[in-house]
């Protein structure tokens, strides 16, 4: 996976490859789907979400240019597995999954594997953490046609924001850099995310 998904397709940081050449992907997989665990795809793990191909998440990693001191906001836990690359990454991961069962399950995993510094609750992301703000970087695993002001207003300044924006099946995996209280942004690639649901984005009755 590393070398023919990432080192392949100019995955470089270093940091990053260590990160997804250590941490098992399959510990994040649904049992009867491990075989494909480390398949160039994206997986179902439940309450119509998914795992994302783990190249997506590898470009996304190494586009929020992680140092090892930052705070940062994922906001779509999933599985867990982002989480725990972020983990092994930055100092400290504020992590927000909407739907329970699945925040529980990521929490699990991620205690088991022994990161003590990733905070899981469940919770509408568009509303970011307003008492762990402001954040060195955010990353959204799910879409929306615009980032949500509020975590527009919880990255810092000098901060990076990573989400896909766009419609259902037509996305682009945007980088937002933060000068000035303005948005910088850079298109990356065409991409496919799940909604992203919550007061800020779509509704779940949609």
């Amino acid at each position: 996976m590393v070398e023919e998904q990432l080192r392949a397709r100019d995955i470089r940081d270093a940091r990053v490859l260590k990160a997804f050449f250590t941490i098992e992907r399959h510990r994040f997989v649904p049992e009867e789907l491990r075989s494909g665990s480390y398949g160039d795809h994206p997986l179902s793990i439940g309450y119509s979400q998914t795992i994302s191909q783990p190249y997506i998440v590898a470009l996304m990693t190494e586009s929020l240019a992680l140092a090892g001191n930052e705070k940062v906001l994922e906001i779509g836990t999933g599985s867990g597995y982002q989480t725990a690359i972020l983990a092994a990454l930055a100092k400290e991961v504020f992590s927000i999954e909407r739907i329970e069962p699945l925040a529980a399950q990521a929490q699990n995993v991620i205690r088991e594997l022994g990161y003590s510094n990733v905070t899981i609750k469940a919770h509408d992301g568009t509303l970011g953490w307003i008492e762990h703000a402001p954040f060195d970087r955010i990353i959204v695993a799910a879409a929306c046609p615009s980032i949500p002001l509020p975590l527009i207003e919880q990255l810092k300044d000098s901060g990076r924001l990573i989400m896909p924006l766009g419609e259902s099946f037509s996305q682009v995996l945007t980088l937002a850099t933060k000068r000035n209280n303005r948005l910088e942004t850079t298109q990356l690639c065409a991409c496919v995310f799940v909604p992203l649901i919550g007061k800020f984005a779509y509704s779940d009755t949609q």
